[in-house]
């Protein structure tokens, strides 16, 4: 009865359903008096931090515009002109026409999906890397096929610049270009995440031209998740739009964004895509997703009301929230040596690894410190041992919880 893009089984996996019991048991446990108290660290909402941004101004600026009804495939043109508006104070060049909007980045991803796929076609996505695109793909009878990111060893006076620390050695995550090669040949797409959730790594000018490179040669179209691109760590982290010429690739590219994460506000469901095509494909490309976002019309009037005024702000939201971030970061690094906590250069989360079984160990974390974390099977990362935390809780907590999480580890006092 059921469609062929459902997974046959949509219960909860037995991990799954054992850590929402022992979260149940948990949160019951934290009600009585001297308990220790629960700390979320999968947090991934701004609101959810004590982090949301000021929205009555921009609705007392927008609000004149909610009612209306002015039906545009690719989106209100002032809506779009801010989001352009928005690339040209980081030093992105993008016109109004470069920018279709959706209602979210998984909007998006489906717009891509459609326009450019068949059923049977492959996403090359990263490995580790976020679930939903799996989701995503299966939804519109498509496969993923990874590529990989590894971990590289390096030394090293700062890590990272802006965090004070220093070190003769480091961890970080690299884009394994090499693994691209494995790529099956019905792939259409290659997934580009920076920075990268959950590992927190940022494509290099030197792997981004790889990744052109091998689009270009295999006429494949290069898609780029840039939701958290307002949060790098390090000045000397890029955008990849900025890595483009003037002459620019032979291959289509798109880079997706969208309130969520920009201004923290995934409520309000607005996203977009800014994109950059060979002359002779721009317009054929465009008339392709304006006709299928045609068929929706799913972007709201208030959420485009809403564009400028927000964006207008989205330079000083940015500061506070990435304060947070750097002073989490921060204490992360100093609670683990780099070699079990890989460099994060941009991004909401980090990844520490622990060393055992991920589903004992979150359960055990939980059950036993009141810690919720991420296993990182979860990311299909290819060992044990691994969690993510998120670092945007509110500071005090996330050092509590780093504390409780390092108490016990035999790993914490080695370095």
């Amino acid at each position: 009865m059921l469609s062929s893009r459902l997974p046959k089984d949509l219960s909860p996996s037995p991990f799954f359903a054992e850590l929402e019991r022992a979260k149940a048991e948990v949160l019951a446990e934290c009600s009585g008096a001297n308990a220790l108290p629960f700390i979320d660290m999968t947090v991934s909402s701004p609101v959810k931090a004590g982090l949301p941004i000021d929205l009555d101004v921009a609705v007392d600026e927008g609000r004149a515009a909610f009612g209306c009804w002015n039906p545009d495939a690719a989106g209100w043109k002032a809506a779009r002109e801010a989001v352009a508006e928005y690339y040209t104070e980081r030093g992105g060049h993008f016109t109004p026409g470069q920018i279709i909007l959706t209602a979210s980045t998984s909007e998006a991803y489906s717009v891509l999906f459609k326009a450019f796929c068949d059923p049977g076609d492959v996403i090359l996505t990263p490995m580790p890397g976020y679930p939903l695109l799996d989701t995503l793909a299966q939804l519109e009878h498509l496969e993923c096929a990874p590529y990989f990111l590894s971990l590289k060893r390096e030394n090293k006076k700062k890590i990272p610049a802006c965090a004070g620390m220093t070190s003769g050695v480091d961890f970080r995550f690299i884009l394994d270009t090499d693994s691209l090669l494995a790529a099956p040949e019905k792939a259409k797409i290659l997934l580009l995440v920076s920075p990268h959730n959950p590992t927190g790594h940022c494509v290099s000018r030197e792997e981004w031209n790889a990744a052109v490179r091998f689009c270009e040669e295999n006429n494949l179209i290069l898609v780029v998740d840039e939701v958290f691109g307002d949060y790098a760590f390090s000045d000397k982290v890029s955008r990849t739009w900025q890595y483009v010429g003037d002459n620019g690739p032979k291959c289509p590219i798109f880079w997706l964004n969208g309130l969520s994460k920009t201004v923290g506000s995934p409520q309000l469901k607005l996203g977009w895509m800014a994109f950059y095509a060979p002359r002779e494909q721009f317009e054929p490309i465009r008339a392709a997703l304006e006709f299928v976002e045609d068929a929706y019309l799913s972007v709201s009037a208030p959420a485009q009301a809403l564009a400028r005024p927000l964006l207008a702000n989205s330079r000083a939201y940015e500061a506070r929230v990435k304060e947070r971030l750097l002073q989490n970061w921060r204490t992360l690094r100093e609670a683990f040596p780099a070699k079990y906590c890989p460099e994060v250069l941009g991004g909401w989360y980090a990844v520490v690894r622990l060393g055992a079984d991920d589903e004992e160990l979150t359960l055990r974390l939980l059950r036993e410190k009141h810690v919720l974390v991420q296993p990182g099977f979860f990311f299909d990362f290819d060992e044990d041992g691994w969690v993510v935390v998120s670092l945007l809780q509110e500071p005090a907590q996330f050092k509590e919880a780093i504390s409780r999480i390092r108490v016990g580890d035999p790993r914490s006092s080695r370095g």
